[in-house]
Formats: C-alpha cells, structure tokens, sequence
C-alpha cells in the first residue's frame, strides 16, 4: 500500500513543471525558433550570395594600361585596352541575377514559413504529451482509489480476492502508462528545446498553451512559396543559357594609346586599335553545357516542387478534415464514456454490477480521452502545414 501511493506521489512530482522551468506560450516559442533556427541564417546567406552575384554582374570590366619599351624607333609605347561589353549580354547577366535574388529571397521565406510550422507542430505535441499526463496521473490515482473500494469490499465480504487481485493489477498498469507517458512528455520538451536553439540537458522550458480546437484554415494560395522560388530559379537559368550562346564571340575592346621616341616625328603619335576574340578553337561549348545542365536541373526541381506541394496540400487537407469531424465526435463520446463510468462505479458500489463492467468502462473511457488529445493535436499539425501553403510573396511570417 504505501509503495502504491509513493509510485502515484513520484508521477505526480515527475509530471508537475519544475520551477525553474518558464512557461512559453506558441507565439513566444516560434517566434524564438525565428530568431535561432539555423536553417533560417543558411537561407539569409544565400540571399546574400544572390546579392553579391548581382553585384558582380553589373559590374564592368576594367581597363588595362600597357607600357613597353623598344630598340626600333618610336621606341615607347604607352597604351588603354578598354574592354566593351555588348549591351544585350551585360542586360542578360543582369535580369538573371536579379531573378537569383528573387529566387533567393522567397526560398528564405519559404524556409521561416517551415521553421515557424516545425516549431508550432512540435509545440503541439509537447502540448499533447502534458495533457496524456495529465490524464495517465488521473487514471492512476482513479486505479488506486477503486484498488481501495475493492479491499474494503474484501473484508466486508462483498468482494473476493480476485477482484483484488485484478483491481491490484489494474492499479499496477495505470502507474506504468503514467511513467510511460512522463517520459514521453519529457522527451517532447527537450525536443522543443531542440528546435528553439536552447542547447541544455535540463529542462528550462514549458508550453503554457491549452490545447484547444485550432483556429480557421487559411485557403491555399495558387502557387506556393517553394513553387515561386523555383520557378524565378529557372527563368534565372534560362537567361543564362541565353547569355552563354550569344557569347560565342568573345569580348570586344579598344586599344588608345600613344608612341614617343622617334627623332624623324617629335611629340606624341598617337595609336588607336580594335580586339575581337575569334571563336576558332572554342566556341563557348563548356559554359553553354553547363548552362544548359544548370537550367535543367531547375526545371527538375520546379517540377518536383510542384508535385510536393500539391501532394502535401491534399493530405494536410484531409488530414485536418478528418481531424476536426473527429474532434466534433470525441466531444460527445467523452461525455458519454465519462457517464458510463460514474455510473458503472456507482453500480459496483451498491452491488449491482461486477468489477470487471467498471475496470471496462473506465480503460474505454482512458481511450477515448486519450484519443481526443491526440485528434486535437493532429487537427493543430494540419492547420499548421495549411498556414505555409496559404503564404504569399508578400504575407507576413509570425
């Protein structure tokens, strides 16, 4: 008997938040996950390599001073190569890296959109897990209180000694899915400490939130985050093949410069020339392969974006339909099996009914309690997974 209570005492002191922890409700933790998550800083540096692309590709060539001396008269040469750019291909570099920059900046939305869903859908099940706590710590002090009855029973002589034995047994596995289910819990907020950045053994965390019905399904939008990236990735790649063909010829520049040092002409002589790279051992065949690789790479990830996202769409959405129809139903059947339960017991208190009806009644009630924490949760994850599907270019990221 007192090893029962001081099993049922230690779950309690498990279950209970340690007061070192701090509470953090759902906004608090993604906008935390915002601000640490590590995938989030890798998308911010490929934004910033997109803008140094840019850059570069507005950048023009400089020009080159060549100085040299000889025997034959005029013996100094002083000229400025200048190269020159054709104006279709510097356009070209451009509008591609500028639709690099586009790609990058909605991938790096689209990769907050999934930091902001991996913390909220984590969130939830640490939410979950306290409330199969809650509930595993309920039925266990339930299981010893009956384990009671029936010894009281025993001695009066209106219970025999297997209904104690089986209500001992019963009381014996309602402590061990309450151990189960603190570890569980345990595990799930180290798992939220995991994916808030917070690097520690201890747990210095708690969800505050109530897992209640989720809030309204945002409708999808035409294309998604991900979709958009990649299709601005691909437009950037066929600009660049586009480049690499008309770049056959290489580039074009002008030579100015002077001559001095022949005493039959005193003064400066002046000296202008033109330079054109003629394409006669090569002609841009390995940058245009790899163009031609680069774009199709993107369309192959365009594609594959697409089908992920509508696949991913249709499941979220009846994923969380399912869910919410079976919340709707969970509310009633946790009234009734609560009602079946108290009067089951009540039934068995008088006499009017065996041990095994109420040991029956109560584990189908555990199982549609337990059951209703875990639709909600999952109608939480697929409202979660709806809300990325539903972002624009130019919605906000909580």
């Amino acid at each position: 008997m007192h090893l029962r209570l001081y099993l049922i005492l230690a779950l309690a002191v498990i279950a209970r938040p340690s007061l070192a922890q701090t509470p953090i409700t759902r906004a608090d933790a993604i906008r935390t996950a915002l601000e640490r998550g590590a995938r989030g800083a890798v998308s911010a540096a490929d934004t910033a390599v997109a803008n140094a692309a840019l850059v570069t590709a507005r950048a023009r060539p400089n020009p080159t001073l060549n100085a040299s001396y000889s025997k034959s008269l005029p013996t100094h040469h002083v000229s400025l190569d200048i190269p020159l750019e054709f104006p279709m291909l510097r356009n070209l570099r451009i509008q591609a890296a500028q639709l690099g920059i586009q790609a990058a900046q909605l991938k790096y939305k689209f990769d907050r959109a999934m930091i902001a869903m991996d913390a909220d859908t984590t969130y939830t099940h640490a939410l979950a897990a306290q409330g199969h706590v809650a509930l595993s710590r309920r039925n266990a002090l339930d299981a010893d209180s009956l384990l009671h009855m029936v010894e009281r029973r025993r001695d009066a002589g209106d219970a025999s000694d297997m209904d104690v034995e089986l209500a001992r047994v019963n009381a014996g596995q309602q402590t061990n899915l309450a151990a189960d289910d603190s570890l569980t819990m345990v595990s799930r907020e180290l798992d939220l400490q995991a994916v808030l950045g917070i690097i520690g053994e201890q747990l210095e965390i708690r969800p505050s939130d109530s897992l209640t019905a989720p809030p309204e399904a945002t409708s999808a939008a035409a294309t998604t985050l991900n979709e958009q990236s990649a299709a601005a990735a691909l437009e950037a790649a066929k600009l660049g093949v586009q480049q690499q063909r008309r770049s056959i010829w290489s580039q074009f520049s002008v030579s100015l410069g002077f001559e001095q040092g022949d005493p039959s002409q005193p003064g400066l002589l002046p000296t202008f020339g033109v330079g054109l790279g003629l394409p006669i051992f090569d002609r841009n065949r390995g940058p245009i392969a790899q163009a031609e690789a680069e774009r199709l790479k993107a369309q192959m990830e365009l594609t594959l974006a697409q089908v992920e996202a509508r696949n991913e769409l249709a499941h979220a959405l009846r994923e969380r339909q399912n869910a919410i129809a079976k919340v709707n139903r969970d509310r009633a059947l946790v009234t009734s099996a609560q009602r079946v339960t108290a009067m089951a017991l009540t039934a068995y208190r008088e006499g009017a009914s065996s041990l095994p009806n109420v040991l029956d009644a109560q584990r189908t009630a555990r199982e549609v309690l337990g059951q209703y924490i875990d639709d909600l949760a999952a109608a939480w994850v697929a409202t979660a997974e709806l809300r990325v599907f539903s972002l624009t270019s130019t919605s906000s990221i909580p």
